[in-house]
C-alpha cells in the first residue's frame, strides 16, 4: 500500500478525511480542529519517538533505581531528540488494551517531558478524551492516525524487498501540513482577514529582502531573528535556513537563534512542537505565549534580523486596557512614546481597532545600536498602513518617526489574493538603522502586483503565488535601486505634509427687529436669563432696529447699558448674544477677538494678526474665527516656498479674509501607491463608441423583425 499522497497538501487532505470520518456525529465542523490539529503533533512526536521507546525506558528505570531527581538532561540525550516520554506506551500499543484506553491515553500524554506538556496544554487537548471517549470513537481516532497507509515519519517506510513503501516526511514538508490544515479550519470558521498564515513563497521573500542587501557583509558568529507575531513558526523557520544557505555561500559560519512571540494557543503550541520536532529545543524556549502588544515578553534585546506579518484590521482594545486602562494619552511603555523632533513624549499610539503598525513599532525599539549591521526587517501589512491616520494621529506618527529616522528602505505592493483567506492588497516594508550611502534619505516604491504565477487550484483565496523567477524579479528590482515603470525612487520628504488650518472670520449682524427680540426673549426664558432680554429691549431704544453689522459696536452698547443696571456679562450671556440674537452675514464687519496695545504685537496677516490704524495708533487685532467656515489644507513639505507660497496662490485669491492658526499646524506623513503607479485607460475614440452604437441597433432591429414575425404567422 503505497503513502496516500507524497507531499504536504496530500497528507493534510487525509488528515481532514480522518475528521470527516470519525467526528463529524461528535463534534460541529468548526470544532474539528480542537482534535485533529492536536492529534497530528502527538502522531508526528510518537513517531520521532518510536525508534528510540525501549532506550528510554530502560534508562527511566536506571534514573529512578539511582534515585536521581534531575533526569530531563539523561532522558532526552536516550530518545534523540529535544523531547522524550516516560509512559510505557506509544499510540500503536495503547490500541492493545482497548478497554482501559481513555486511562492510558491520559498516561501517554502525561509521560511526554515538560516542554511537550506545554503544548498539550496549549491545545486544551485532554479535555477532548472524555468526549471523544464517551462516544467511542477514540481509538477509531487512534487508528486513523496510526493507519500504516501514511508516513508522518521523517524516516522510509520499506517494504519486505527493501524498497521504499512510504517515504518519509520531512520537517519542512510537515510544516507545509500544520499550515494546510489550518488554511482550512480557518476557511470553515470564516476567520477574520487579519487571522491569517503567510503563505511560504511571500515569506521567502521577505527573507530574501533583509539578507540579500548585506549577504557579503555576513560574518561568522551568532545572530539573532525574532518574530513578534510568531504564528506557526514558518518565518523563523525560512529566515534560519536563507541565513545558513548566504552565510555558506560566503563562506561563513553563523548560529542562529530564534525569538518569537504568539498570542494565540493552538498556533504557539504548533510553533513550539515545530522547533522540538527539527531538534531546536533550545530555540522552542525562545518562543514565548502572550500578547506582544500589553506583555512584551523580550524587553531587554535587541536583534539582528526580523520578520512578521502582524493581525491587521484586528482590534487590541484589550491590550490598551492593559496597557493604561484604556486612554492612549496615559501610555508610559517607552516602545510607544518617543523623543522625536523636539517633542519629548510623541504618541505612536493607534486607533484601537487596528493594531498592525503598533508591532512594527515594537520591533523597531528593538534595533541592534551598535552593531555594524544593525538591523533589518521586513514586515506585511494591508494599504491601511499606507495612509490611515490625520497628521499628529498615531499612524501618521509611525510613519513620520520611521521616515524622518531615514528608517524605511522600500514598500513592495504584492499581487491581490497572495493570502489564504483574504484578497485584499498586502504591502512588504523593509526598514533598516544602517542604510547604505546611495539609499540614505530615499524610500523606494516597488510595484509587484503583476509579478506572479497562477495556481492550478485555489487554496482558499489563494489564487497565485510568487514563482522563484517573480521572487528573483522583485529582488533584482530593490536592489538595482533605479527607476523604472515598476520602481520608484523618492526624497523621504515626498511623503510628508503640513495640515494647516484655515480661518476665516466671524461675522455677525444684529437685527432688533421685533420678530427677532421675540424669538430672543423665548430663548433667554428656556435658559433663565430673562435680565438679558429686557436689556436687549433697552438697547434698542436708542441703537436702533438695524440691523447692525458691527458686532462688537452692538455689544459696547449692551456693556454700557449692562454697567449702568448692575448685570454682569458673563461669557455666557455673550454667546446666547452671539448664538440666539446675531446672525453670520458675510457683509458683516469681522467680530474682534483680541486688541494688542501698540508694540506689543507685530502684525502678521498670514496668521491672523492685522494692523488697524486707530486715530495716529497703530494697533494690531485679531478676529474670532468662524468655525463653520474652518477649513484645513494640506501642504508639501517640498512646496516651492512652504506654507506661505501655498497659502498666498491656493486660498487668498478665493478668500482675501483668510487666515493661517499656526498653534494647529500639524506635519503628518502618507504613502499613495495609486497616486505614482495609476494608469489611466485610455478613451475610446469615437469610432469605437459608434461603431457598438450600430451594432447594438442593428441587434435590437433583429430581435424587433422575429418579434413582430412571429407575432404575425
Amino acid at each position: 500500500m503505497s503513502q496516500p499522497i507524497h507531499n504536504g497538501n496530500g497528507i493534510a487532505g487525509f488528515i481532514w478525511s480522518i475528521a470527516d470520518d470519525v467526528l463529524r456525529d461528535v463534534y460541529v465542523r468548526g470544532k474539528y480542529r480542537d482534535v485533529i490539529l492536536p492529534m497530528t503533533v502527538i502522531r508526528r512526536l510518537d513517531c520521532l519517538l518510536e525508534p528510540t521507546k525501549d532506550a528510554v525506558l530502560k534508562m527511566k528505570q536506571q534514573l529512578d533505581k539511582a534515585k536521581i531527581a534531575n533526569q530531563d538532561a539523561a532522558l532526552t540525550k536516550a530518545a534523540g531528540q529535544a523531547f522524550y516520554n516516560t509512559s510505557d506506551f506509544t499510540l500503536r500499543r495503547l490500541l492493545d488494551s482497548p478497554k482501559q484506553l481513555r486511562a492510558n491515553f491520559a498516561a501517554y500524554l502525561d509521560g511526554f517531558s515538560p516542554n511537550v506538556q506545554e503544548i498539550i496544554d496549549k491545545f486544551d487537548f485532554r479535555n477532548q478524551l472524555r468526549k471523544l471517549d464517551e462516544a467511542d470513537v477514540l481509538g477509531h481516532l487512534i487508528e486513523k492516525f496510526v493507519n500504516p497507509g501514511i508516513n508522518l515519519s521523517p524516516e522510509p517506510v520499506y517494504d519486505g524487498q527493501g524498497n521504499v513503501r512510504l517515504p518519509g516526511l520531512d520537517n519542512h514538508h510537515m510544516g507545509l501540513i500544520f499550515e494546510e490544515l489550518i488554511r482550512r479550519f480557518n476557511e470553515e470558521n470564516n476567520e477574520e482577514a487579519g487571522e491569517h498564515f503567510t503563505p511560504r513563497d511571500a515569506i521567502r521573500l521577505m527573507a530574501n529582502l533583509i539578507f540579500l542587501p548585506i549577504a557579503n557583509e555576513i560574518e561568522s558568529g551568532t545572530y539573532l531573528v525574532y518574530d513578534c507575531a510568531g504564528g506557526t513558526g514558518g518565518m523563523l523557520t525560512i529566515a534560519e535556513e536563507t541565513l545558513k544557505e548566504l552565510a555558506a555561500q560566503h563562506g561563513k559560519t553563523v548560529e542562529i537563534h530564534l525569538y518569537g512571540q504568539e498570542s494565540q494557543p493552538e498556533t504557539y503550541a504548533i510553533c513550539k512542537a515545530d522547533l522540538l520536532l527539527k531538534g531546536e529545543g533550545e530555540e522552542a524556549k525562545n518562543i514565548h505565549y502572550g500578547s506582544t502588544l500589553s506583555n512584551d515578553a523580550f524587553p531587554s534585546l535587541e536583534f539582528d534580523f526580523m520578520l512578521s506579518n502582524p493581525p491587521y484590521g484586528k482590534s487590541w482594545k484589550t491590550d490598551l486596557d492593559r496597557l493604561c486602562g484604556g486612554n492612549k494619552k496615559d501610555i508610559q511603555d517607552p516602545r510607544f512614546v518617543v523623543e522625536h523632533a523636539g517633542n519629548p513624549e510623541m504618541n505612536l499610539v493607534t486607533r484601537s481597532s487596528d493594531g498592525q503598525m503598533m508591532f512594527l513599532v515594537n520591533m523597531l525599539s528593538k534595533m541592534k545600536r551598535n552593531s555594524p549591521l544593525g538591523s533589518r526587517i521586513a514586515e506585511v501589512h494591508n494599504g491601511s498602513s499606507l495612509f490611515t491616520g490625520d497628521a499628529g494621529q498615531g499612524e501618521s506618527n509611525i510613519r513620520r518617526w520611521i521616515i524622518e529616522n531615514d528608517w524605511l528602505e522600500a514598500i513592495i505592493a504584492l499581487p491581490l489574493n497572495m493570502f489564504y483567506n483574504t484578497g485584499i492588497a498586502t504591502y512588504i516594508w523593509v526598514l533598516t538603522n544602517r542604510k547604505p550611502v546611495h539609499r540614505k534619505g530615499k524610500v523606494q516604491l516597488i510595484d509587484a502586483t503583476e509579478w506572479y504565477g497562477p495556481l492550478r487550484k485555489n487554496l482558499g483565496k489563494k489564487n497565485c503565488e510568487l514563482t522563484h523567477n517573480d521572487i528573483k524579479r522583485i529582488c533584482d528590482a530593490f536592489l538595482a535601486f533605479e527607476e523604472s515603470e515598476k520602481s520608484k525612487i523618492f526624497p523621504n520628504e515626498a511623503f510628508g505634509y503640513w495640515k494647516i488650518t484655515v480661518e476665516r472670520p466671524l461675522r455677525l449682524k444684529v437685527d432688533l427687529s421685533e420678530e427677532h427680540r421675540a424669538r430672543f426673549h423665548k430663548a433667554c426664558q428656556k435658559v433663565k436669563e430673562t435680565p438679558l432680554a429686557a436689556l436687549v429691549d433697552r438697547v434698542v431704544e436708542f441703537m436702533g432696529t438695524g440691523p447692525h453689522k458691527n458686532f462688537d459696536v452692538f455689544l459696547d452698547a449692551v456693556e454700557d447699558d449692562a454697567n449702568q443696571h448692575n448685570l454682569k456679562l458673563t461669557t455666557k450671556r455673550k454667546n446666547l448674544l452671539k448664538t440666539a440674537l446675531a446672525e453670520r452675514d458675510e457683509t458683516a464687519d469681522p467680530v474682534l477677538k483680541k486688541v494688542h496695545r501698540p508694540g506689543k504685537a507685530e502684525a502678521d496677516p498670514l496668521h491672523g494678526r492685522y494692523s488697524s490704524p486707530v486715530g495716529d495708533k497703530a494697533l494690531v487685532v485679531e478676529y474670532e474665527p468662524d468655525t463653520d467656515l474652518r477649513d484645513t489644507e494640506q501642504v508639501p513639505l517640498l512646496e516651492e516656498g512652504g506654507i506661505e507660497a501655498f497659502f498666498k496662490r491656493e486660498v487668498l485669491p478665493y478668500v482675501p479674509d483668510a487666515w493661517i492658526d499656526p498653534g494647529k499646524t500639524a506635519i503628518g506623513y502618507e504613502i499613495s501607491f495609486t497616486r505614482y503607479f495609476y494608469k489611466p485607460q485610455p478613451l475610446r475614440t469615437l469610432d469605437e463608441i459608434k461603431a457598438d452604437i450600430l451594432a447594438i441597433e442593428q441587434e435590437t432591429e433583429g430581435l424587433l423583425e422575429e418579434i413582430i414575425g412571429g407575432g404575425t404567422q
